[in-house]
């Protein structure tokens, strides 16, 4: 690991005034960013340290329930508002890799972190998103984790995130600041698809700090599940992951939310299945057939090509557990 500089602003101003500087990242956690100075993925001249500043309230709004960017996954997913209104997300939260991690790593790190891609980390290996233009490993290699949806010539890899599939899914709003201001983002467009620039993993610009996220108010607290399919039980990256919400009025559901994790460059979200499900009865027969329809576009490429099945089923079960069939 190369020497750096470390310095610690105390406001947001100080941050923005600062981080625009090539070769400047920001820690907060350092869950990942760590691992990648470590490996030699990334060599950052200066970390910015960003936990100074206050955002870290996880409170109730008019409008739903708003997430500072350093308030820690473990407090999301303890957090008694979180459990009771969008048990969705503390379910994903509680999926996602160790307890110990999870005391350490922030809401906005999560929607930051980076591939686990293999031949991302593996600094001797071809990888666009790490090297542009040294080519694809994964694309005709070890690939039984990549993507199977929006994936490009240039990149398969897959987003890491569990949190960031359930945000997906609630249609939760990122809240960016910058020099001229706030901005809010649709968490559906914060990340990208890889593209021809798989270096680039959202759309956050270079001099803006993300200082939280906002879920709507919504009717899918009785009827919420994340599935999540690992190789083992715990402290592991997704094959495939469903967060399946539902309205459901008198066996019949009336809004249906869904999003994958483990299958694209971001987290995937199910816009025709839900439109599918809108109005249909409770039943195995609606659940498998919007599954079915979810995997319009999606490709395998060898190795994981048990995607295929394994995804849609995923969505099934999700779907019967959310709706208390399972």
């Amino acid at each position: 690991m190369k020497q750096f500089q470390y310095i610690c602003p105390t406001t947001q101003q100080g941050v923005l005034d600062v981080i625009n500087k090539p070769g400047t990242k920001i820690i907060a956690g350092g869950t990942n960013l760590v691992d990648l100075m470590k490996r030699g993925v990334t060599a950052p001249d200066k970390l910015v340290d960003i936990n100074h500043l206050p955002l870290k309230s996880i409170i109730s709004t008019p409008k739903g329930l708003y997430i500072g960017a350093l308030a820690l996954n473990s407090a999301v997913a303890e957090h008694e508002l979180v459990a009771r209104q969008y048990p969705l997300l503390a379910m994903a939260l509680k999926a996602g890799a160790s307890p110990q991690l999870r005391n350490m790593a922030t809401v906005g790190g999560n929607m930051m972190q980076r591939t686990r891609c293999g031949y991302f980390y593996d600094t001797t290996m071809p990888c666009n998103k790490r090297a542009p233009g040294s080519g694809c490993g994964a694309y005709e290699g070890v690939n039984r984790m990549h993507a199977i949806f929006g994936g490009s010539s240039q990149c398969i890899a897959v987003h890491p995130s569990d949190m960031c599939v359930a945000l997906a899914a609630l249609n939760a709003v990122v809240i960016i600041a910058g020099k001229k201001g706030e901005r809010r983002l649709p968490f559906t467009d914060f990340h990208r698809l890889p593209g021809e620039h798989p270096e680039m993993d959202n759309h956050l610009a270079a001099n803006e700090l993300i200082v939280g996220v906002e879920i709507p108010n919504n009717h899918f607290a009785a009827n919420s599940y994340y599935l999540k399919v690992r190789d083992r039980q715990s402290y592991a990256f997704a094959l495939v992951s469903v967060a399946a919400a539902l309205d459901i009025e008198n066996g019949i559901i009336r809004h249906a939310r869904l999003a994958m994790g483990g299958v694209a460059h971001k987290p995937w979200r199910l816009f025709d299945a839900e439109q599918a499900l809108a109005g249909k009865p409770v039943s195995e027969d609606s659940f498998k057939q919007a599954a079915q329809l979810a995997m319009q576009g999606a490709k395998g490429y060898g190795q994981n090509a048990f995607k295929l099945k394994l995804a849609p089923a995923t969505i099934a079960e999700a779907l019967k557990h959310a709706a208390g069939l399972a």
